[in-house]
Formats: structure tokens, C-alpha cells, sequence
């Protein structure tokens, strides 16, 4: 296991759990807290990084994060480089660590590992869980809140979504080259979702753009209705997002995806607004030409995909509900050839 203890210029100790508090259930904290992010890729470097350089010396808030192999020992020797849009720069987390044995409780935890790793993230943590520690998934799709209730019953578990496209470059290197670099996150009750405003502004400090809803779940089959059918679809011929909305063929087919998505919301209750699918297309087209979706560049590098939780979610929810999804169906197969 390798852990380290991080610099710069001041030394931040360790919070212990009498001179700190957690989140209450009336939104009220002492402005010491100790915020993990788990999954230092591209999502997680990106607000992490945000997270560390705002808070990490400042004595405010302790960073810390959960990463792993060659990135991890790039991050303690040299921190973590971001490439923004914004800007570039170096971020310190207080704690970079592969163990999280050592790295105490944690009152606020953000996922941002790949979908098919959620379950073994979690239980590495759980000992770092208490009862109050907020949990906000920050993963593809629409069940991961779900699934981590299932793994972390104690934890205040939300939901939370973001549109960002970044990558780790090389080891230690975050670039972030498209996106509204946006995260969502809350319930589906406005009152309930007031409990969370402290985590929006630690949030909205850090100059992260953050938005806290009470109708996350409409959020969240938003992304999905861009995510879904476009990474599913992108991963199946190898096109980039251009290269498929120049195809009239696959165009037609990748709207036809969206219905589906739509009509399975709907059978689960989820109401997505009449001009969604017009919105999400003109979406796609904003892009660059040559981006390419994350389930697209890791079936072309011969590694795991998400598509058991993009496409193999929508055809079972189809199945659940009988909605059918001949289309999802169908590029469910050519994905997992």
C-alpha cells in the first residue's frame, strides 16, 4: 500500500474528531471537514483538484485523495497537474493515498471511479464512513445512489451527476479539453435538498460550477439521455461524435436511441421535458469533431466499458417495464462482440 502525506508551503494536520464536525441534518458545520475523493481519473482530478488547491493549505477543509499504481506516486512526488480550459496549475491534496486504512473518517466523499468498480471502492471505505459522512456519486448512469445504500447503509447518500470530458494524460496529468464542466447534485424534494446548501458552497468556493436540485432524478435521465445512447452507439462503430451526426443513418438511429430512453424514463416515472431530445442533439453537436466518448476510448484500447451500466441498464429497465429497446438491444451486442 503506498500513502503519503502532502505539502505545500504550510503543513495542514490531521482533523481529529474533536476539533471538527460533520454535516448536520440542519446544515450547519464547523469549517473544518475532511472531503475524500475517490477516483483521481478524469472527473475526480478535475473537482478534486479544484477541492485542493481552494482548501488543502488553508487549514479550511482536508483534502484527500484515493487513487492508485504510477498516477498516485506521480501525484505525492509532484502533486497533481491540471490542463483546464480555465487555466493550468498544480494541486496539493492534504492525503494521497492507496489505503484508506490511513486516512481516517471522512465527513463528504465524492465517487468518481468508473461504474464497474463502485462496489469494491465502497467497501474499501466503508470503515471511513460514519453516520453523517454525506456520499455523492459522481459515476455515469442513474443508479449508482441505489447501489451505494446497498453497500454503506449508514452514509447520507445523494445524487450527483456532472458534465465534464477529461482524461488522465499520463501519470500525475489531468487534461480537460470539452464540457460545461458542471456538477449537479441533490434529491427529488426541494426541502430535503436545503440540508446540502453547506456542501454547495465548499463547492462553489473552490469556483467549481455546482448546482444543488430537489429533481435530481430528471437531472440525472438527462445526462443519461446523452450519455447512453451516444457513448453506446459510438463504442459500437468506432465513430467520433462528429463522424456520427455526419452519418444521416446513424443520426436517424441515435434519436431513435433517445426515444427509447425516453420512453423508459417515463415507465419509471421520470418526465423528461418534450424538447429534450431536440436539446441533447444540439448537444452532441456542440462537441469537437474528433471527441470521443469514455466507453468509445476504452473499447478501442481493449479495456472494460461501462456498458453493462450505459446499455445493458436501458434493455433490462426496457424488459422491467415493457418498453421494448430493439435498438439498445442491438448495439448491446456489437459492444460486447
Amino acid at each position: 500500500m503506498i500513502h503519503s502525506r502532502l505539502q505545500k508551503k504550510n503543513d495542514v494536520r490531521m482533523l481529529n474528531n474533536e476539533n471538527r464536525s460533520s454535516i448536520t441534518s440542519h446544515g450547519l458545520l464547523n469549517i473544518q471537514m475532511r472531503i475524500a475523493i475517490v477516483g483521481i481519473g478524469g472527473v475526480g482530478g478535475y473537482f478534486g483538484g479544484k477541492l485542493a488547491r481552494e482548501y488543502a493549505s488553508s487549514g479550511r477543509h482536508e483534502i484527500i485523495f484515493i487513487a492508485r499504481g504510477e498516477h498516485l506516486k506521480a501525484i505525492q512526488h509532484n502533486g497533481l497537474k491540471l490542463f483546464t480550459r480555465e487555466g493550468d496549475y498544480v494541486a496539493w491534496p492534504n492525503i494521497a493515498t492507496d489505503d484508506p486504512a490511513v486516512a481516517g473518517t471522512f465527513d463528504l466523499v465524492f465517487f468518481c471511479v468508473k461504474s464497474y468498480s463502485l462496489e469494491g471502492s465502497a467497501l474499501a471505505v466503508k470503515p471511513n464512513i460514519h453516520k453523517n459522512t454525506v456520499v455523492i456519486p459522481l459515476l455515469n448512469g442513474v443508479e449508482s445512489a441505489g447501489r451505494l445504500r446497498l453497500v454503506l447503509p449508514d452514509a447520507d447518500i445523494i445524487d450527483g451527476s456532472v458534465y465534464i470530458i477529461s482524461h488522465i494524460e499520463k501519470p500525475g496529468v489531468i487534461h480537460q479539453e470539452d464540457g460545461a464542466c458542471k456538477m449537479i447534485f441533490g434529491t427529488d424534494d426541494e426541502q430535503s435538498s436545503l440540508k446540502y446548501n453547506t456542501v454547495l458552497d465548499i463547492l462553489l468556493q473552490a469556483k467549481i460550477n455546482a448546482k444543488l436540485t430537489g429533481h435530481i432524478s430528471e437531472a440525472l435521465w438527462k445526462k443519461y439521455l446523452l450519455m447512453c445512447p451516444l457513448g453506446s452507439l459510438t463504442a459500437a462503430t468506432r465513430k467520433t461524435y462528429g463522424a456520427l451526426l455526419a452519418d444521416a443513418a446513424l443520426k436517424t438511429k441515435l434519436r431513435g436511441m433517445m426515444e427509447e430512453v425516453t420512453a423508459v424514463a417515463r415507465a419509471r416515472n421520470v418526465y423528461l421535458p418534450e424538447n429534450a431530445i431536440d436539446r441533447t442533439m444540439e448537444m452532441a453537436g456542440r462537441f469537437a469533431f474528433d471527441a470521443k466518448t469514455s466507453m468509445q476510448l476504452d473499447k478501442e484500447k481493449g479495456r472494460q466499458t461501462e456498458v453493462d451500466t450505459l446499455t445493458g441498464f436501458l434493455c433490462r429497465a426496457g424488459r422491467e417495464s415493457g418498453i421494448p429497446t430493439p435498438l439498445h438491444d442491438e448495439v448491446y451486442q456489437q459492444i460486447i462482440r
